[in-house]
Formats: C-alpha cells, structure tokens, sequence
C-alpha cells in the first residue's frame, strides 16, 4: 500500500455514545487501518453522545473506504457521512474575479463605467500599446490547454483538465501576484488552437501554454511566439527545464563536479526532455545522451520527428547505441522524463562515483528514489513525498511576474538560464546537502528573485540593442 497523503484525505462525520475513550478509539481504529489521523474535531456534545469529526489521510479512495468500515466496526459508533476534502476544496471552484475598485456612489461608477470609460476606450484605440497599463493585461495570464495531456492523465479533454487550470492560476496568484485565468480550448486541430490563442490575445499580457500533447505543442508554442506581441511560455517544457537545471546545479555542488565536465542521460524525449535537453546545453553541459522507448538516440539513425532529428543532430557525439540501461553505465546524472520503472537499481550501480539521479516521472518515478539512494549521492524527483521535489511552481510564477514586469514580448534562452540560477542561490551553503538542493515551493523569495532575474535579462537586451542601433549610425 502507498503511503497515505494529503491528495486522499477524508473526514468522517460519526455519532458516538458520551464516554472519554470514544476519541482514542476512533484514533486506534483509523491508525490501524493504516490512515494516518490529522484531526479528531467535537462537533456536537450532548449528555448521552457526540458528533465527532475525524480526519485522516489516505493512500487511495479503496483505502478511504477501508477506513470508515473500521470506524463502523466501534461498538456504538455509527458513521453520518464520509467527505472526500480533495473534492470540498473544488466545489465551485478555485477562483474568483474580484474588482480591484469600490464602486460607492454614482461618482465611482461614471468613472469606472459610463460614461468616464468611453474617454479610456478612445485613448487606447488612438494607441493600442496603453492597453498594457490602462487594462488588466497589465497583470493577467492565459492558462491555454486543449486537455489532450494532463499530469499523468493523459488526453481527458478540456473540461477534465480545468480543475489542474485553476490550481495553476491559483499558483500565479499566490506566489507571484498575477492574475491568471484558465482556457481551456474544445479542439486538438493545432490551426484552431492558435487561430483561438490569437483572437483572445488582447485581454492578456502573456499566454502560459499547458499540457498540451506533443508534438502538436512545440508548433503551437512556436506559431504563436511568431505571430502575437505577448510572451509565451510553454512549462511543461521551459518551466521544467528551468527548475531541472536549478536542482542540477546545487546537487552539483553537493558532488563538487563541474557543469562543463559532467555525462548526463536523458530519459524521455517528448516535450519536457526536448527543453531540458536544449537548456542543459545553454548551461554549459557538453555531453548528453537522451533515449527514447526504443533506446538511445543516435545520428544514425532515422527520425519522423523533427524535435528527435534535432536531439540526435546535438547530442550523443560519441555515437552510443543501445538501450537505457547501456547509456547510464558511466554517467554522472540519470534525469528521467519519462515512464515509471525503466531504470533498474543495477544500472544506477554502474554509474560514475557520486552520481546524481532525477526520476521524475509523476506519480510514479522510473526508479524508487530509496533504491536509487543506494547507490547515487543524490536523487530527487516530482514528489512532494520525498526530499528535492523538482517542482515547477518554483519557475512559472516568477518567470511571467518578470516578463510582465520588463514588458517583453519574448522569452530568450539565456532568460531561462538566469531564472534557473535565481533559484538556485535560494539555497545557501550553509542549507545545502544530499537532502536539500531546491528551495521549498513556499519560499517566497524565490518567485521575486526570478522575475529580478528576468527583468535584469531584459534590461541587458535593451541596452545591446540601443549599443547596436548606435553602432549602426556611426
């Protein structure tokens, strides 16, 4: 059975006679169901029983269920209602619009609305750049999915993968200010997708695309950078290579080896692997190897793909054949991308002295990290569950806090590289070891030093720009 967790907590309303070992026995009832107890809340008291709230998470909604028949099994405990909280903290939804102005009185509204707006409209469509500071593109995210890749889910459609939307928008705004509203698109033709992006453009400053299949995504996201004046950011590849390359750094320094020396194996090449791949690169890492389903991806060898063409044109100089298992014999970093179970504790064992390993696969890894303990110095993965948890709340907030703060309409490589090594300075020496390469997802430091990160790139680009112009002149 998998460890109980948050993701699966329930209460359990019950009625129980008046007595002092009631709660104990419901605490012993739901700890030997092997739940774990959160909370036990008295509800109602009366002189001959009491309602009581028991909350407890779980490993799965079977496990749930065992729990409550245990609970049913105390002698004079009747169970009223088991509530799912997963679910409760969904109903309705996550979000909510609220203005940013009181409307009190006839003065406030002629200025919010008629007729004070018009003079606002007619500003902006003398010059349509006010649009930035006079509306709430100034500060507002489009969260776009077709739903055709959700989590570990899979392709459930548009209105399946709005709950994941509105957490995503909940992120930005918690962790970065910014105001993020979720589209989710009922099409998977790559021409309507950006025909749509394009037409609800204006409302926003910058379009935040999401799990959306490859490789249909890596046309969008290129399209629409073309063709609109907005950034935009695919993370489930960027926000992912960013947050990788962070964690790589400080494990890095945990094994004192260099960026520029090291062999990494990339496993998995779809969306996420290409950007990681890329930004490994831009870092300074000279040799990768990715593989795929069918093993290692190699120059010699054909590919219908473009995006896998590419990796084999820039990876895999010494020209390695085989399998998974093949590649990782020597290397100093496994970082998997991919699928649960396809690297074995035997091949983590033919790794290079103080190896590194990132699984993450979500939910499960491509190894069990505590195996993978064994025998690399330091691992880490996409659970919360586990130390190092590679996370990309950590990157997507603060990276649109930046841009729609230096007023970019585009996001460069040397961008990503810089917000990765914002994220990584959160972490001191004096934190730093096997167990702690990343920062908490809740630090707060961590978006505004990225969007500082950002900002700075961008005034850098500026002023080469205005250096260049200058040079031309003369």
């Amino acid at each position: 059975m998998a460890n109980p967790s948050p993701g699966y907590s329930i209460t359990v309303r019950v009625q129980a006679p008046s007595s002092y070992q009631v709660t104990s026995e419901l605490a012993a009832a739901v700890g030997a169901a092997g739940a774990q107890v959160t909370a036990l809340d008295v509800v109602e008291s009366h002189a001959d029983r009491m309602v009581v709230d028991v909350t407890a998470n779980t490993s799965s909604p079977d496990h749930a269920d065992q729990v409550a028949d245990a609970i049913r099994a105390i002698e004079g405990v009747a169970v009223e209602h088991v509530s799912d909280r997963t679910f409760l903290i969904h109903l309705g939804g996550k979000l909510e619009v609220v203005p940013k102005v009181e409307l009190r009185n006839r003065d406030d509204l002629s200025r919010a609305y008629t007729p004070g707006v018009a003079r606002v409209c007619l500003a902006i469509a003398d010059d349509e750049k006010l649009a930035r500071n006079l509306t709430v593109k100034r500060n507002t995210i489009a969260v776009v999915t077709d739903g055709s890749a959700v989590l570990g889910l899979g392709n459930i459609g548009p209105s399946a993968a709005l709950p994941v939307m509105e957490g995503k928008a909940a992120l930005f705004k918690q962790f970065a200010d910014v105001d993020a509203w979720p589209v989710c698109i009922d099409t998977q033709d790559t021409d309507e997708i950006v025909k749509i992006v394009k037409a609800i453009a204006p409302v926003y400053g910058g379009v935040n695309l999401e799990d959306i299949a490859a490789p249909r995504c890596f046309e969008i996201e290129a399209r629409l950078r073309e063709e609109l004046d907005i950034p935009v950011f695919h993370d489930d590849q960027h926000g992912t290579a960013i947050v990788v390359l962070a964690a790589l750094n400080n494990a890095l320094r945990v094994v004192d080896k260099r960026i520029e020396d090291i062999e990494v194996v990339v496993s998995g090449v779809g969306a996420a692997g290409h950007a990681i791949i890329q930004l490994l690169l831009a870092a300074g890492v000279r040799r990768i190897v990715a593989a795929g389903r069918s093993g290692v991806i190699s120059r010699g060898e054909e590919y219908a793909d473009e995006h896998r063409r590419w990796i084999a044109e820039n990876t895999n100089q010494q020209g390695l054949t085989g399998s998974l298992t093949e590649a990782v014999a020597g290397a100093d970093v496994f970082i998997g991308v991919s699928a649960p179970d396809v690297l074995t504790e035997e091949a983590v064992a033919t790794m290079a002295p103080r190896s590194i390993v990132f699984a993450l696969a979500n939910p499960d890894p491509e190894i069990d990290p505590v195996i993978a303990g064994r025998h690399a110095a330091v691992v880490a993965t996409g659970r919360s569950d586990y130390p190092n948890q590679i996370n990309n709340v950590l990157a997507f907030p603060g990276v649109f806090r930046g841009l729609l703060d230096a007023g970019v309409n585009d996001v460069t490589t040397e961008m990503l590289v810089a917000a990765a090594e914002a994220i990584s300075r959160n972490v001191t020496d004096e934190e730093l070891n096997e167990s702690y390469i990343i920062p908490s997802v809740f630090d707060r430091d961590v978006a505004r030093d990225v969007a500082d990160a950002i900002v700075a790139v961008a005034e850098r680009d500026r002023e080469r720009a205005h250096e260049a112009v200058a040079a031309a002149a003369h």
